[in-house]
């Protein structure tokens, strides 16, 4: 599953007079903006047949343990049958979850999902054995096996990837029991989002109008938007006032989660949890490392950024507050879900009419998205799929540039898993989260050249620019921030030390210190801020966001300039799925992550629009 960014986008919802804006009930939302789940299960009782048959399935694939060394035939049926048995399971699993992510308070697909994750742990458990038993089988009878069966060379790559593993997988009764662990060990994770998505209130504010306003997940962004100083100040304290009032409720949670981290880190006989979670993309700790080390060398240029909004804002002191209202009030008109979704699709024409016709049908034909929040419904934006059926996108739409941004880039994520699905063998079809990022963020960057060349007015121009730079502000070097924090936090617990909530806010806090501390008055409550990033709960992912959004821009300059030879190596990349080492497809496509060349160069374009949103704007650096 790929989720985005944490960041948070919804509808406005229009009221007037004093009383709460209240959103829709899930009911009241018009069809036309709904995902057709019926795609993966017409009706829940479907779903419920499936999941019986792939329980009586399991017993077949528990046969063939102690048997995938005996013969090629063994090893490939069993390998065959996994195969069926995951490819059912994550049907299931996305059903129930998108189900359960429409209205969190509904008990029947919250029960549905734990249902679905039981299935997951079942069939984990089951195939535990597998791994073991093929690192046992030595490479001379391996390569046999594929000569008397060469149907298994489809499997080799997926093999070998198994094999590097060796040293980290225990022995099959071991792994069987740490299967058994995995249900339990989610639990930080679910406990989170439950608390998060459907306990958690904040308190309401007054708008512009000195309306009362509910503030909610998919507000809080619109609001730290607003053109009205007061408006975002309150929603600013709104929100951490709240998760304050947990501190240590939360500080356990997270503990508990990278405690688990730590645990599963040491029992595979990894150096660090960190290095445990980089492995399986094959990436070496030194990209992590260069990618903050050349962060913290750009600090200057954040700061440069800083001045330069603080400036144009006309404001004495830079509050955390004011990070995300545009510099360039009044220039954007409302953008309507229909309009977003033709100017993204006018934005993609570089990728090709394939790509464009696909996106197209996908969008406004076959229920691929699920646009407008509603009550419950889970906050933020990701894609997700089942293989062999199509992607489908979850929104909490606004009616804005961002929102419009925010569709390019899940879409980016739905074209990259449909090329893969229709492209590779399930065993291939699902690419790693290190390069997930690639397609959503080039997607958000051929938007923003499309828009750019369109406009000749400067003002529209600094907006888009402004945006621009605000998506490497936030994408680069926030998530760069946010892995620093990930990376600190682990090294604590592995050297004994206690995530208290006041450890967790001392340490935060000297980091945003240190990225914006230079310019910006660092207001204490955002030393609450790891309270609310659920994408803590799946240690180390975050630093993919900042080297993909890298490859990314680098990619959409390649597509721009070289046109078909470059597009033509992107759109293999997307159709290779996760048939090659991750670094390896981004090579093939045309980018070395292996480099700290992209990384580099994406802060250089930072910097360069800097300067050119400062001459536009004609302000003195």
């Amino acid at each position: 599953m790929l989720i985005s960014r944490d960041a948070h986008f919804t509808a406005n919802d229009e009221n007037t007079g004093d009383e709460t804006r209240a959103l829709p009930e899930r009911a009241e939302i018009d069809s036309r903006y709904k995902w057709k789940l019926e795609d993966l299960y017409e009706t829940d009782e479907l779903w419920q047949q499936d999941a019986a048959r792939l329980q009586a399935e399991l017993p077949k694939l528990s046969a063939y343990a102690g048997k995938l060394g005996h013969s090629a035939a063994d090893l490939l049926c069993a390998l065959q049958l996994s195969d069926q048995i995951e490819q059912k399971a994550s049907r299931l699993y996305a059903y129930a979850h998108m189900r359960a992510d429409e209205d969190s308070r509904n008990s029947v697909y919250q029960a549905l999902s734990e249902q679905a994750l039981s299935l997951i742990v079942q069939v984990q458990s089951i195939s535990a054995f597998l791994v073991p038993e093929l690192l046992a089988i030595p490479a001379d009878v391996l390569e046999r096996f594929y000569t008397e069966e060469p149907v298994l060379q489809m499997y080799r790559f997926a093999i070998e990837q198994i094999t590097r593993q060796k040293p980290h997988v225990l022995p099959a009764n071991e792994e069987l029991l740490l299967a058994y662990t995995e249900e339990m060990a989610g639990s930080p994770r679910n406990i989170f989002s439950m608390f998060n998505n459907a306990d958690l209130t904040f308190d309401p504010i007054q708008d512009e109008s000195g309306r009362i306003l509910q503030v909610t997940h998919g507000r809080y962004l619109t609001l730290l938007e607003s053109s009205s100083r007061e408006v975002r100040r309150q929603a600013f304290e709104s929100v951490y006032t709240a998760y304050e009032k947990y501190q240590n409720t939360l500080a356990a949670t997270y503990q508990a989660s990278v405690k688990k981290d730590v645990f599963y880190a040491k029992v595979r006989h990894y150096p660090s949890a960190r290095e445990a979670a980089l492995f399986p993309d094959n990436v070496p700790v030194a990209v992590y490392d260069r990618l903050i080390e050349a962060v913290h060398a750009s600090i200057p240029t954040l700061s440069k950024y800083l001045r330069l909004r603080q400036s144009v804002l006309s404001l004495d002191k830079l509050h955390m507050y004011d990070l995300y209202t545009p510099l360039v009030a009044d220039v954007e008109s409302k953008i309507s879900y229909e309009e977003a979704v033709e100017t993204v699709l006018e934005s993609l024409q570089p990728l090709g009419e394939e790509y464009v016709a696909v996106a197209r049908k996908g969008i406004l034909e076959d229920g691929w998205v699920d646009v407008y929040e509603n009550r419950g419904k889970r906050s933020g934006a990701y894609s997700t799929g089942a293989y062999p059926a199509h992607p489908y996108i979850l929104l909490n739409h606004t009616e804005n540039r961002h929102g419009m941004f925010t569709l390019a880039h899940e879409l980016g994520h739905a074209m990259h898993t449909y090329f893969s699905y229709q492209n590779q063998p399930h065993v291939y079809a699902h690419y790693t989260i290190f390069v997930a990022e690639v397609a959503s963020t080039c997607n958000e960057s051929l938007l923003f050249h499309h828009l750019l060349k369109k406009t000749s007015d400067n003002l529209q121009r600094a907006a888009l620019i402004n945006h621009h730079l605000e998506t490497i502000r936030t994408t680069l070097v926030r998530q760069t921030l946010f892995a620093e924090f990930e990376m600190l936090a682990h090294a604590h617990v592995e050297e004994g030390g206690a995530l208290t909530a006041e450890w967790l806010k001392q340490t935060y806090k000297k980091l945003i210190e240190l990225y914006f501390g230079t310019v910006c008055h660092v207001d204490d409550q955002i030393a609450m801020e790891w309270a609310r990033i659920p994408h803590f709960y799946n240690a180390f992912y975050v630093y993919k966001y900042a080297t993909g959004l890298s490859a990314a821009l680098d990619l959409s300059e390649q597509i721009l300039k070289e046109k078909e030879p470059a597009v033509e190596r992107y759109l293999q990349f997307l159709k290779s799925g996760g048939s090659d080492e991750p670094i390896a497809l981004l090579q093939k496509a045309g980018v070395d992550m292996l480099s700290p060349e992209p990384v580099k160069k994406a802060l250089q374009r930072f910097d360069t629009l800097v300067d050119e949103l400062a001459s536009t704007l004609n302000v003195a650096l």
